[in-house]
């Protein structure tokens, strides 16, 4: 059949880190290329994230006394991911993640920061790094976009004066109230905000600064991007993948990808009939921060193929809390703060609160049950932590918004007991469970859950507290608690692909001409989570990878 709307050589779908990676080196390989997204906003999960990327033996690594090895980084994924996932597929990681890196530092211009001291997510293990292996892009002045600046999928939450924090400078502001560097991170971006609306520039950072990094370079270079274009299907032709089927405003269009399809849209984290099916429960889309326009397409068109899939029961996980008429908000930094616990529903701790968000998580589905409820779960803290700590992006002190508490999303009492009775939980249990754990306060030892062992721990830690900067006692009433849940960054199954980012059917056996690329493909990471950054690292690597492999093979 050759009733073709459109043709290209290589046809990508979604324009997250992934999509976009791939497309500007396919690109600069001479090829034709389109990228097509479905909402009318370019970034996907990615510009929301935090925009970590965590890539093992980077340039940046030892220029700021970093000593890692492609070696140290290979056992240490021996010893987080382990055997879930073939070698050959951890190994093309270990090898093409520094090689992306420096293919967009040198070709499309993409600045990066190293983020210092933020740990590898399990720093004890062998292999592991307590400086850390993360990047970040430096942050991007988005009037450089023009008019594509208004495209950008922009991060949800309301910041006064659009006041924008790298991840370095978000933990340093987390200490706004203990050192003396929070207060100089706070006033500098503050003094930026308002100077940059003085002079129009638009401080992008995190997510929001890389993927503006991309998208200039895929300007710069000429790529088509449509917006409001969904992906609807794979069209097979005896036995050959040709083209997509896609859906450009109200009319179906037809696609010829002459030389491959890579299908980079992200997983199914709002796809509600998937995650019952695929999840543990209970579960529900109302939790996920990750972008609204994951619905699971590419997975699903790939499985009508006869594509194998994986890990579909996992996600990127995080305890998160579901403030009224806001989105989800994912807890990275208050779990790490001292002066605050999670408890079950009868009021007891389950875990090391400051641990990687992915552990915590695992640990509220594996420990939940009718008798004894983890999901929710609630976090606990004081008036001490409420003037000392940020939570969500209410500053130490600020009052928390009256809706927080008429919708009942902050209970307050001024006891332990009361606030036990409030939320449902124990109040016995609750207070005895406090008092516990401010003995091991005291000592500096958690002698329950170890919190405060870990490097990791310590990063969103007081450094000002001592012994254990995640450890301090709870007794300043009033008291407060806000229900956790098991929200995500977005799903870690999907099509199962080879080192070449090649979608694979349950045999073995290649689907030429088929690739996928980040959420939309089963995880590098297995059921783990490294470090920061794994998620997108991998989503970019892996868009690097397919459009090499595509532009070295596919004549």
């Amino acid at each position: 059949m050759e009733n073709w709307d459109y043709e290209t050589d290589v046809l990508i779908v979604g324009s997250g880190g992934g999509g976009m990676t791939a497309a500007l080196v396919a690109i600069k390989a001479d090829l034709d290329v389109l990228l097509i997204e479905k909402t009318s906003y370019y970034g996907g999960s990615t510009a929301l994230s935090g925009g970590g990327i965590w890539v093992p033996n980077n340039f940046l690594l030892e220029k700021n006394g970093v000593d890692d090895s492609i070696e140290k980084a290979r056992t240490y994924l021996d010893n987080t991911v382990g055997d879930r996932v073939p070698k050959e597929f951890k190994e093309a990681y270990l090898i093409n993640a520094p090689k992306m890196i420096d293919w967009l530092r040198l070709n499309a211009g993409v600045k990066y920061l190293y983020v210092p001291n933020y740990s590898d997510y399990h720093p004890e293990r062998p292999g592991g790094i307590a400086k850390g292996r993360a990047l970040e892009a430096k942050p991007f002045n988005g009037r450089k976009l023009k008019k594509e600046l208004e495209f950008l999928n922009a991060l949800p939450y309301d910041v006064p004066l659009g006041i924008g924090f790298s991840i370095s400078e978000y933990h340093d502001l987390g200490m706004l109230m203990s050192t003396w560097r929070g207060k100089w991170v706070a006033l500098k971006a503050g003094l930026r905000a308002v100077f940059g609306l003085l002079i129009g520039y638009k401080h992008l950072t995190l997510g929001n600064a890389l993927i503006g990094r991309l998208r200039k370079a895929m300007m710069d270079f000429d790529v088509p991007l449509w917006l409001n274009t969904s992906f609807e299907d794979i069209i097979v032709e005896d036995g050959k993948i040709e083209g997509v089927e896609a859906r450009k405003g109200e009319k179906i269009i037809r696609i010829k990808a002459k030389k491959g399809v890579i299908l980079a849209a992200g997983g199914f984290p709002h796809n509600l009939e998937m995650r019952k099916k695929y999840h543990p429960h209970p579960i529900t889309t109302d939790w996920t921060v990750a972008h609204s326009g994951n619905t699971g397409d590419a997975i699903q068109a790939g499985i009508r193929l006869g594509a194998a899939v994986d890990l579909m029961d996992d996600a990127w996980w995080g305890p998160s809390s579901t403030p009224p008429d806001e989105p989800p908000f994912f807890h990275v930094a208050e779990r790490g703060y001292p002066g605050a616990i999670m408890v079950n529903q009868n009021g007891k701790r389950f875990t090391n609160e400051s641990a990687s968000y992915v552990v915590v998580v695992h640990e509220m589905y594996k420990r939940h049950s009718k008798e004894n409820q983890h999901i929710p779960c609630h976090f606990i803290f004081d008036q001490r932590f409420r003037k000392k700590y940020m939570f969500g992006l209410i500053f130490p002190g600020m009052k928390f918004p009256p809706k927080y508490l008429e919708s009942g999303y902050v209970k307050v009492a001024d006891s332990l007991k009361k606030l036990g009775h409030k939320i449902g939980v124990n109040p016995e249990n609750l207070a005895e469970t406090v008092k516990k754990f401010n003995e091991f306060a005291k000592t500096g030892k958690d002698n329950d859950f170890g919190r405060g062992d870990s490097a990791y721990d310590h990063y969103y830690g007081d450094p000002t507290v001592k012994p254990n900067p995640n450890l301090v006692p709870i007794e300043t009433p009033p008291y407060y608690a806000v229900e956790f849940v098991p929200g995500d960054l977005g799903t870690k199954g999907g099509l199962v692909t080879n080192e070449f980012a090649q979608v694979l059917k349950k045999d073995g056996s290649i689907i030429e001409g088929l690739y996928a690329v980040g959420n939309s493909s089963a995880s590098v990471m297995g059921n783990s989570y490294p470090g920061p950054g794994s998620t997108v690292g991998p989503s970019m690597t892996f868009g690097y990878v397919a459009a090499k492999h595509i532009s070295e093979t596919r004549n």
